[in-house]
């Protein structure tokens, strides 16, 4: 994945991460760092426990999926992590 899609990809991911883990945004920075990192951990479970094999290739729905759920993941962890 070139830096434009892990960009645009971890904006998105980010984003609707955070408006159903929290009801709103992190900003754009916060939002992609957040989409980033839940794309790496979505792609380890995808392929750790589905057997997935490469569940983030590019700007496309599966990969903005797979983000989302992993930006989800990480979110609940961070939340969890808080309290």
């Amino acid at each position: 994945m070139g830096i434009l899609s892990w960009l645009l990809v971890g904006a998105i991911a980010g984003w609707l991460a955070g408006l159903v883990m929290k009801g709103r945004g992190f900003g754009l920075f916060g939002n992609i760092v957040i989409g980033i990192v839940g794309a790496v951990v979505g792609g380890w479970l995808a392929g750790a426990l589905f057997n997935i094999a490469q569940p983030i290739r590019g700007f496309d729905l599966t990969t903005i999926i797979v983000a989302f759920l992993g930006a989800v993941v990480v979110l609940y962890i961070a939340r969890l992590a808080r309290v």
